[in-house]
């Protein structure tokens, strides 16, 4: 036998089983039907009245589902769990309990099982963001029915994931439904209907607007039943064409009671008007003063922007003119260097005892050129290498066409460069056998020391030579010796 929703009908077909006659009544059928089809599925807590029409329903899909079952007041009106079950058994037992608002779960993303219960039932879904711990699930179990006084307890893990979920759902949905609660006081609102409007609520309908739906439902239905009232009482005056005081006096009461219940609606209405009014004064207030807010926004956006390009066109005109005379003032300070080191060199020039040395830092082109352009070397001139690294043939033909008198260095020289110098007859000193005093950025040297250097250095030259022609000689007799020996040989 099975008992299986479609929509707005239910389609029963009836047997025999175990042996006992189903009785065709539907009304005496429903809970033998409901006993049987079910099985270890019913209701743990019978005591809980099913006056509320939507429920909220946790569902622990798997071999052993786990359901339970809270009306929007919170209560706990069923907690069951059942091995191998089939889904119209599932349906069966949650509409059995009044119409599904919500299908709830503890994990993330909802399960299909989930999906598919909540199409068939034409409720919303509810999972949290992220699955809920075993932890946590017991705790919000705990607290709510220790907050509930219920003895019972969940029997295993799928009961208390369900009623976990279910809570779970409650929690959050309780805010609006208090605000539901705080917005119908005063107002007589059944609870059946103010379960209508929480649900409308929930499901995405304005608190306003679901109450406007229920008071104006209930007034025309209220009117279509004073109608037919009306309509009756007035085809008994035309049969009868008498009426009793009592008779009178019941009209005259539904006539008020009608009157009472639009005058309700109407008082209603008006300050639903009113503060529809206040709510658009206010929106419209709130609309100006943003308007005039982001004029004020945009001008002082703008002022800034201007403000910030002058700035930048300023900062960027100081940052010129500081480069600007940073640079005129380091040239300063070189030329008046410059000026200094040459005052003392021409100081010293008239000194017959020392001789001012002109310093290049490094032997390249580069060094040299910036030498000279400190220093105006000229015809004559003593230079002192710092170093000689780098420097070549190149190098030392450049020193050779300025026409220095003699190049000291204080490391090995290149033997190109040397042999530059040796051509240009420019005499190489080693600066370990000369006493050079610096003072500051030049050097000078004693004039008489330079010039026993340059002596020794040109001896040593010419010892050179000497020796280079006397090898040239002898190669030459070695030479002439050898052919006259072949010539003898051969005659």
């Amino acid at each position: 036998m099975y008992y299986k929703p479609f929509k707005g009908g239910n389609f029963l077909v009836y047997k025999d089983y175990d042996g006992k006659q189903i009785q065709k009544n539907p009304e005496s059928f429903k809970e033998d039907k409901i006993s049987h089809q079910t099985g270890n599925i019913s209701n743990s807590f019978l005591n809980v009245k099913r006056k509320h029409s939507w429920n909220i329903v946790g569902f622990d899909p798997g071999l052993t589902v786990g359901i339970a079952i809270l009306n929007l007041d919170g209560d706990l009106v069923s907690l069951k769990s059942c091995k191998e079950v089939s889904k119209s058994d599932i349906i069966s037992h949650i509409i059995n309990f009044g119409k599904t608002l919500i299908i709830s779960t503890d994990v993330y993303p909802p399960p299909k099982m989930v999906k598919k219960l909540a199409t068939l039932l034409n409720a919303k879904i509810y999972s949290p963001k992220k699955v809920i711990s075993v932890e946590d699930k017991l705790e919000i179990v705990d607290n709510y029915l220790n907050d509930r006084s219920i003895v019972e307890r969940p029997e295993n893990a799928h009961e208390r994931d369900s009623l976990a979920a279910a809570i779970k759902t409650y929690k959050n949905y309780q805010n609006k439904l208090k605000q539901i609660d705080k917005r119908v006081e005063g107002l007589e609102i059944s609870p059946q209907d103010l379960d209508e409007i929480r649900a409308q609520v929930i499901k995405g309908n304005t608190i306003s607007s679901a109450i406007d739906n229920i008071i104006i439902k209930d007034v025309v239905i209220e009117d279509q039943k004073g109608s037919q009232k009306i309509e009756i009482e007035s085809l008994a005056e035309d049969e009868n064409h008498k009426m009793s005081t009592e008779e009178i006096n019941k009209k005259i009461s539904n006539l008020k009671q009608r009157i009472k219940r639009q005058e309700a609606l109407i008082q209603h209405l008006k300050v639903e008007n009113h503060s529809l009014r206040d709510e658009n004064e206010e929106y419209k207030d709130l609309i100006e003063n943003l308007e005039l807010k982001i004029e004020k926004l945009h001008y002082q956006y703008t002022k800034d922007i201007l403000n910030k390009k002058e700035i930048a066109s300023k900062i960027a005109m100081i940052k010129a003119f500081q480069e600007k005379y940073q640079k005129e003032k380091d040239l300063r300070i070189k030329l008046e260097e410059n000026l200094n080191s040459i005052k003392q060199l021409d100081s010293l020039k008239q000194s017959k005892d020392f001789m001012p040395v002109k310093m290049i830092e490094s032997f390249t082109k580069e060094g040299i050129t910036e030498a000279d352009y400190y220093w105006k070397i000229k015809k004559g001139d003593v230079v002192l290498l710092s170093s000689s690294r780098g420097g070549g043939s190149h190098t030392a033909s450049l020193l050779a066409k300025m026409g220095v008198n003699a190049v000291i260095t204080t490391d090995k020289m290149a033997h190109t460069a040397e042999e530059i110098f040796e051509v240009n007859k420019i005499p190489i000193i080693d600066a370990n056998k000369i006493y050079i005093n610096k003072i500051d950025e030049f050097a000078v040297i004693k004039e008489e020391d330079l010039k026993r250097e340059i002596e020794k250095w040109k001896a040593k030259l010419q010892s050179k030579r000497n020796k280079e022609e006397k090898n040239k000689i002898i190669s030459i007799i070695d030479e002439y010796r050898a052919k006259r020996k072949r010539l003898t040989d051969d005659t």
